[in-house]
This record gives C-alpha cells, sequence and structure tokens, in this order.
C-alpha cells in the first residue's frame, strides 16, 4: 500500500488533531452545563426543604429557648444595614436584650425610623445611628475613623449589609457594586474594626450573613464579573461564597486574638430586599419565606452563645453548623483561592489590620 505524500498526511494529523480539541471543548462544556445544572437543582430542593418557613419550624423543634435569653448589658453591637429586613431584626433582638446597639445605615431618614421604632419597642435607649454608605470604601474609612475616636471596645460586628443589584453598575470608585456591598465592604469594615474589637476579646466576635445561594458556585479570582454577559444572581453567589471562604480566613489568622468570626445563613426571608430584588421568587413562595425575626434567629443565637460552644470559621444556619458544600457540587476545593483573593481584597481597598 502506498503512503500518503508529506503534505496529505500533516493535514490528516492537523485535522485529527482539531477534531480532538473540538471534541475536548465539547465535553468540557457539557460536563460544566450538566454540573451547573446539578448544582442549582441540588440547591433548589435542599432550599425548599429546609431553606423555608416550614424548614424553620422543623428545625426549631431542637431549639433551647434558654440559649437566646442572655442578658448583654453594656455590650457595644455594630449591625450594618439595620434599617430594614433582617438587619432591622438583628439589631432589634440585641438592643432588647440590653446591648448597646450601633445601626450602620446608608440613609439616614430610613435608619432614624428604625433606631426610633426599636428604642420603642425595646425600652433601650441605648441604640445608635451611624450614617455610612457601605459600597464606598471611603465612607467605611471614615466611619471607622470617627468611631474608634469613641475608643470603646466593639464585642459584636454583624456583617449583614447586602446588594443584589442585576445591572452591571460601577461606583464612583470604580467597583461592581455588588461586590462592592457585599465583599469589599465586609472586608474593609471587618479590617478596620479589628482593634476595637480586640479591645472586647475573649468574647469579640464577627457574624457575616451570608446565603444560601452561595452552593451554587465554587469560589472564583473573578470578583467583578469581568463576563460580557452580566448576571447579578450569580454575581451575589458569588459574593456570598467569598463571605463564607473570608471567614475561615480571618479565623485563620486571627485565631489568637480573642475573635470568634462565624458565616450564617439565615433562610429565606421575606425582607424589602428579597421582594424587591427577586420578585418572582418572592411571590412564587408567598407564605413559605420565613420572616424577618426567623431569619435573624441564628445571628442572635451566634452572638449570645458562649465562644467554646462554636466553632471559628464554621457556617451556621438554623443555630447549628452546616455544610459549606453540597454533595457532588465540586466546589469545596475552589477555597484554595482565598489567600490571593485576600490580597486582591487588600490591594484594592488599602485596607489592611
Amino acid at each position: 500500500m502506498g503512503e500518503f505524500p508529506p503534505q496529505k498526511t500533516q493535514k490528516l494529523q492537523e485535522t485529527s488533531v482539531s477534531v480532538r480539541l473540538e471534541l475536548h471543548l465539547s465535553v468540557g462544556a457539557l460536563t460544566m452545563f450538566l454540573l451547573k445544572a446539578w448544582r442549582q437543582t441540588a440547591f433548589g430542593i435542599y432550599g425548599y426543604l429546609n431553606f423555608t418557613k416550614s424548614g424553620f419550624i422543623e428545625h426549631s423543634k431542637q431549639f433551647k429557648p434558654e440559649d437566646t435569653q442572655t442578658r448583654i448589658e453594656g455590650k457595644n453591637c455594630i449591625v450594618t444595614g439595620a434599617n430594614s429586613g433582617i438587619g432591622f431584626a438583628t439589631a432589634e433582638g440585641l438592643a432588647s436584650r440590653g446591648a448597646n446597639v450601633y445601626m450602620v445605615c446608608r440613609n439616614k431618614e430610613r435608619g432614624e425610623a428604625a433606631q426610633s421604632k426599636i428604642q420603642s419597642n425595646t425600652g433601650n435607649q441605648n441604640v445608635h445611628l451611624e450614617v455610612c454608605d457601605l459600597s464606598s470604601v471611603s465612607d467605611i474609612k471614615s466611619f471607622a475613623s470617627q468611631f474608634s475616636s469613641k475608643d470603646v471596645p466593639v464585642h459584636i460586628l454583624v456583617n449583614n449589609a447586602g446588594l443584589l443589584e442585576h445591572n452591571r453598575i460601577t461606583t464612583s470608585e470604580g467597583f461592581e457594586s455588588n461586590f462592592s456591598v457585599n465583599v469589599l465592604g465586609t472586608y474593609a469594615m471587618t479590617e478596620l474594626m479589628l482593634p476595637l474589637l480586640e479591645k472586647a476579646a475573649p468574647d469579640a466576635r464577627v457574624i457575616t450573613v451570608s446565603s444560601g445561594g452561595m452552593y451554587t458556585t465554587p469560589l472564583t479570582k473573578d470578583l467583578q464579573f469581568s463576563e460580557e454577559n452580566f448576571n447579578g444572581v450569580q454575581q451575589y453567589s458569588r459574593n456570598k461564597r467569598v463571605q463564607v471562604a473570608l471567614t475561615e480566613k480571618w479565623a485563620e489568622i486571627n485565631k489568637n486574638k480573642g475573635i470568634g468570626f462565624y458565616s450564617m445563613h439565615p433562610g429565606w426571608a421575606e425582607t424589602p430586599g428579597v421582594a424587591t430584588s427577586l420578585p418572582t421568587f418572592s411571590k412564587a413562595l408567598s407564605g413559605k419565606l420565613r420572616t424577618k425575626e426567623e431569619g435573624a434567629d441564628t445571628i442572635i443565637w451566634l452572638a449570645l452563645q458562649p465562644k467554646e460552644k462554636l466553632v471559628p470559621g464554621s457556617f451556621y444556619f438554623d443555630r447549628a453548623e452546616a455544610p459549606k458544600h453540597l454533595m457532588f457540587a465540586a466546589t469545596s476545593g475552589s477555597h484554595a483561592l482565598i489567600d490571593p483573593i485576600f490580597e486582591s481584597l487588600k490591594s484594592l481597598s488599602s485596607v489592611s489590620a
């Protein structure tokens, strides 16, 4: 049998390589499609069974009432995004137990209305309003500087402020808006409060309010969603995954400073934020969503427990440690990326403790 001419042999080889490459890419794309579909499906089923009001009712059968009856007079608590929803319920819950509460809100008028309502409902006048835009690192730095001048220890910092913006919007500082509030704002606020948290050691703690949406995505270094077709829900989920990984990192690097770091998921609660950002979801689950108080329950629980009962860096849901990854979702290995992400946040914010 005769041999092919060299030119034809080379062309056949190139064609074979091209076919194998296309096949490899097709298999890779199909695998990623199936993986994403599985994550969404698993999250939907797991969420419907656990994150709704019925899930809370079922889980609350295991709650111990005495766990949230502790009084915390004299303790200083900062709650971001405290004028409505879960943040309001958290601030009110802490105030009702005697804490000095500092509500960090972007809007002065709404903040004042919430402050007055909490003071009236709880009889605690030690509820203070701090106006700060959590999407602005500059604003956070100004708040931190002014607050530090009070020279008071911070016993509890609740990073609750969050944003789900469906459109790609860039802040005045040049950052994607969801990232600026959920990730960079959380990072800057926490880092700048560390010296005051150390003053409250060994009883200080930081509680970051994440979301079950983080189950649908791995950690990624693409912090500001560089993809052309912007997806606000996906970006929000990515942000919430970063918060969980950041909590692990903070717990690790501050382990000898007497500060506890915990993240949590409030479940699917009926709040103004959910109604505005996810109207279809809110309507579809009307009557099945948790109240804001049920959403805040685990935050209050984390704030009140003896630290020896809690696991540093862990993720909590309904007063119990919860998994950070769903089965077969292939997200667990991604947390190895937190070190370069941490350095990126330090660089972008120009903040480090």
